[in-house]
């Protein structure tokens, strides 16, 4: 089970891990959390309603990695709009969907932090994650994919190619690692949890 989950019975699943594992996904979920920022009503706890009916922003991040994560409506990924239309139906979209989008990325983290806080982990544990964790897992491991792959500049199946092939003194080596291990864990848990 080491590095890879496995389906439990009655659904959900779990993964061994270590403590620099942990640590390592403790740490790239906060920095992503970081990163989304906190939600439009972080000013305001007095009044729930407010969040409801706040508007998100109209433009794309400036960004790359939000871009990635919050990418336009109309348009290619990770690119602004390009014509006068799609960045108008861009903003619009976004005005409506970026801020849900936002608290359901933040949601997805927290959980991250919380069920790996929870581990009681003395050199590893066995993270056992609920159907309903496991969803969450898997946005915010393929959120962490984004994010790492935006920093890598990766566009497309060709560069994780020649990820493989960085030689061990390239300062991006650390992040690609963490990439490619993340991408494994992704890819175990979505086998985990097909019927």
């Amino acid at each position: 089970m080491p590095g890879t989950f496995e389906p439990l019975p009655g659904g959900g699943a779990a993964v061994a891990l270590d403590n620099v594992e942990i640590s390592i996904i403790r740490s790239l979920a906060v920095q992503l959390l970081e990163l989304i920022g906190p939600g439009p009503g972080a000013d305001a706890p007095d009044d729930p309603l407010a969040e409801l009916f706040a508007e998100g922003p109209s433009e794309p991040p400036s960004d790359p990695v939000l871009r990635r994560l919050f990418p336009d409506a109309y348009g290619d990924p990770g690119r602004p709009a390009q014509d006068e239309g799609q960045r108008a139906y861009s903003a619009e979209f976004r005005r409506y969907t970026e801020n849900d989008l936002r608290a359901g990325k933040r949601e997805n983290a927290l959980a991250v932090i919380r069920s790996l806080d929870e581990l009681a982990a003395d050199g590893g544990a066995v993270l056992q994650l609920t159907p309903a964790q496991s969803q969450q897992w898997l946005g915010a491991l393929n959120d962490l994919r984004l994010a790492i792959g935006s920093r890598l500049e990766i566009t497309d199946e060709d560069d994780t190619d020649l990820l493989y092939r960085l030689p061990d003194e390239d300062p991006r080596k650390p992040m690609v690692m963490a990439y490619l291990w993340l991408g494994g864990l992704q890819e175990t848990l979505i086998s985990t949890l097909m019927p």
